[in-house]
């Protein structure tokens, strides 16, 4: 069995975490994780930033055959983005590539081959070295185990090579032995020993383990006093770009009284970056701050944009809302339909909304019936 990963982690810790939370009213809701946990990591640099694909819009050209080219040379019905091929069409010459940095570390052939696929390779290197007490080669030894890469499956020798990694310090390692401890699975549930190699791993800046280190904080420390102590964590992992710490972030420094106000001030902007990751809780919060005014000024058309992202990709809550911003106008034209067609969705999912029911009560038969199909519609896709 592989290593639980930091999304089902964050679930049993927040599952009295949340409880802690509501009855103190010190955090609205926080984040259930959606980190990425690679046990085999390696340092991001800081002024990093994702890759963003573009699309190439296709658009026919009257009178053109498909294939065939334009007196410019371009090909009929590409609208380029305006890059190399812009210059290269100008004929002007390419600027120069910004000088490499030079490397001064250890190269790691074992690691080298991991990356092109070369499992067996890198097993076979690895392993001298994990036996000679190596704690990276240790750490991707016992993620080849883990997931049978080059080798057969055996999660319990992973665990033995997690533990020797961990020991050894690698901050992967002790966040995925830590994994291990809190679940007692391939090794004894040791409480004590995972939260001390969660907070290991967190203090040596594993992103994942930062949030969970915070999680827990907030777990044992009710109000805000376990808010305070989390706070450097959920910032620095947040920093490395861990969706669920942007939203407790946000969070924090709105429930948070006597926080710096340039802290306050950027709590909508680290809410928009976990929305923008694709966090559908953010997403959700994103819409309703915006419509409410909160952290900042009120934007109904942005609110209902979220509103409506999140619902689409399934938050039963974002969906209930739509109904709402549909029947009142928000941010959005008035729709019958398609505020009973949410309504029809969230009801299915569980979600009550006397105010809804009495709006769906009172539209026409072939209202309801248009948003019954738009809704089976809906699922179906």
């Amino acid at each position: 069995m592989e290593p639980m990963p930091s999304n089902r982690l964050s679930r049993v810790i927040l599952k009295g975490l949340l409880a802690t939370l509501i009855a103190s009213a010190a955090v609205p809701c926080l984040a259930l994780a959606q980190a990425n946990s690679r046990a085999v990591t390696r340092p991001v640099e800081p002024d990093f930033q994702p890759m963003k694909k573009g699309r190439v819009e296709i658009q026919p050209v009257p009178g053109s055959a498909k294939g065939t080219k334009e007196p410019d040379g371009q090909p009929s019905g590409i609208v380029p983005s305006g890059g190399v091929e812009l210059y290269q069409r100008m004929g002007a010459a390419l600027p120069p590539a910004p000088p490499e940095k030079a490397y001064t570390g250890t190269v790691d052939d074992a690691y080298g081959a991991y990356q092109r696929g070369m499992y067996v390779t890198a097993l076979d290197k690895a392993l001298t070295r994990a036996g000679a007490g190596d704690a990276a080669a240790q750490t991707l030894v016992a993620e080849m185990m883990t997931k049978g890469l080059g080798i057969k499956r055996d999660a319990k020798t992973a665990a033995y090579w997690y533990q020797k990694a961990a020991e050894g310090g690698d901050p992967a390692a002790m966040f995925q032995y830590a994994l291990l401890l809190m679940t007692g699975r391939d090794v004894p549930r040791d409480k004590r020993q995972a939260d001390d190699f969660m907070r290991r791993a967190a203090e040596a800046g594993n992103a994942s383990a930062q949030f969970n280190w915070a999680q827990i904080l907030v777990s044992e420390n009710p109000g805000d006093k376990g808010l305070r102590l989390a706070l450097p964590f959920y910032e620095k992992s947040a920093r490395q770009g861990v969706a669920d710490s942007q939203y407790a972030v946000a969070q924090v420094y709105v429930a948070l009284k006597d926080l710096p106000a340039e802290k306050k001030a950027r709590a909508r902007e680290w809410l928009e970056r976990a929305a923008e990751a694709g966090f559908d809780t953010a997403q959700l919060d994103m819409g309703l701050w915006m419509v409410n005014g909160i952290a900042g000024e009120r934007n109904y058309e942005k609110g209902f944009e979220w509103l409506r992202i999140a619902a689409h990709r399934g938050n039963v809550v974002a969906q209930n809302k739509l109904a709402h911003l549909y029947i009142n106008a928000l941010g959005t034209r008035p729709n019958p339909v398609e505020a009973a067609k949410w309504y029809v969705l969230s009801r299915r999912a569980g979600l009550q909304d006397p105010e809804l029911e009495d709006f769906y009560l009172g539209i026409n038969e072939e209202t309801q019936r248009q948003a019954i199909d738009a809704a089976n519609k809906f699922r179906r896709g």
